[in-house]
């Protein structure tokens, strides 16, 4: 399941990554190749305008009777038509020279050639059907793709022109997206690599949480099968003599309501669990908790402390409280109530005989400390990472076998988890073991 799982972790990764990169070069080659068309339309228009410019100058100076024309430059062209300055450097746009072949057009639809203002030529026969497609076509920039042209039509001076580019002046385009193609497949690649790495740090989670919950099932399982067992066996001995009567099977029927009440203590557990575990979900969802009281924490913990001085009796344990009295905070009674009896009864369990359970209450600047202390075997380091943990319970030697269904722990510290505390264990030979409850107070 987490192999797949990864794997498709991985595929989504690389999916989203690759949609994301080809829409943006995809983006990035329209706006080049916009770009490039803008500039040959500029070269065009450019072309015309030089020529119209120069048109009107002509004209000028043969109505004022002027000897040759000079030149851009100043020169006198050989030929008395005087030479527009740099045409190809007017002509350059962004670095980009367009070639250009500019015609003028009569109202017969003939074109000329202006050979000086061409840095570009077209051959007759392309020419010919050029010309036949633009005769009645509107003034503006548009493309013959047919062609391979770009074309600008426009009257200028009382002239109609028609200019030129080949469309391979904008197609710098496909170089553009063949690069942008070969440092996509590289970071594609880069980040496959990189989501391998990160697929396994990121399942973490979840395959330690698989694990757990695999052991809380077969746990469950197990703790529910022995009781269960026990009452069938009990109720198959009772039936093998239907003729006895009621008191004398009271050995398999007192058998089976004990282990029926502990398994009615497990499940009454599960479902504690389950409840908490929807409670912090739906709180983490947005949804309200569930409505708080003020509790007398002080109170709660002696009458517990109470309840449990028989049993210490019992076993020869000296109980011991100190209690701060007037802690008062904002939580669910019940529950508080459920945290201390568990600690309070898991520290009379696992006492040493003869030992001391000592219970204390007080203030720690915002918050209250709850912490119940007892004597006897220390909890192995290996254990203790996993008192809280659901099902688990220490090793025989140390509990005698008195270990209940390995619940009790874990419910407290949901429980302190939930009003917005911690519960925390240690335990060394020379201090016992403790476990303390820490509390905001409301």
């Amino acid at each position: 399941m987490l192999k797949k799982l990864r794997i498709k972790f991985i595929a989504l990764n690389m999916a989203t990554v690759a949609v994301v990169l080809t829409v943006v070069f995809a983006a990035i080659c329209v706006v080049n190749h916009r770009q490039s068309v803008a500039t040959v339309d500029g070269a065009l228009n450019q072309a015309i305008a030089q020529a119209s410019e120069h048109q009107g100058r002509q004209m000028g100076k043969d109505a004022l009777g002027e000897g040759q024309p000079e030149s851009g430059n100043g020169q006198v062209a050989p030929d008395g038509v005087a030479a527009p300055p740099s045409i190809g450097g007017r002509e350059r746009s962004g670095g980009q020279v367009i070639p250009v072949a500019l015609f003028s057009m009569s109202s017969d639809g003939d074109m000329t050639a202006l050979s000086r203002f061409n840095t570009a030529s077209i051959s007759q026969d392309v020419l010919e059907q050029a010309g036949e497609q633009l005769a009645g076509a509107d003034e503006g920039f548009g493309s013959l793709s047919d062609l391979g042209l770009f074309y600008m039509k426009r009257q200028a001076g009382g002239v109609m022109y028609l200019a030129f580019a080949d469309m391979g002046s904008a197609s710098g385009w496909r170089a553009l997206a063949a690069t942008l193609a070969v440092v996509e497949v590289a970071a594609l690649a880069v980040f496959l690599v990189i989501s391998l790495f990160f697929s396994r740090w990121a399942l973490r989670p979840v395959a330690r949480a698989w694990t757990q919950q695999r052991r809380f099932v077969a746990d469950a399982s197990h703790d529910l099968k022995t009781p269960l067992t026990v009452i069938l066996a009990n109720t198959s001995i009772a039936l093998e003599h239907p003729e006895r009567s009621v008191a004398s099977q009271s050995q398999w029927l007192e058998s089976t309501q004990h282990e029926a009440e502990a398994m009615q203590g497990l499940v009454g557990d599960l479902l504690t669990l389950a409840k908490m575990d929807e409670e912090e979900a739906a709180a983490q969802s947005g949804a309200a908790r569930p409505a708080l009281e003020e509790v007398d924490l002080s109170d709660v913990i002696e009458g517990e402390v109470l309840q449990f001085e028989s049993v210490a009796f019992e076993r020869g344990v000296k109980l011991g409280s100190q209690v701060e009295p007037g802690i008062k905070l904002r939580g669910n009674e019940q529950r508080l109530r459920r945290l201390a009896g568990t600690l309070i009864d898991n520290a009379c369990k696992y006492v040493d005989d003869g030992g001391a359970v000592d219970v204390a209450l007080s203030r720690a600047g915002k918050h209250a400390r709850f912490e119940v202390r007892n004597t006897g075997a220390p909890i192995s380091p290996e254990d203790l990472p996993h008192v809280f943990d659901r099902f688990y319970r220490a090793d025989k030697a140390r509990t005698g076998g008195a270990g209940g269904h390995g619940l009790g722990l874990a419910i407290a510290r949901a429980i302190a988890e939930e009003h917005g505390g911690t519960l925390t264990a240690s335990s060394t030979q020379a201090e016992g073991t403790v476990f303390a409850a820490t509390l905001p107070l409301k």
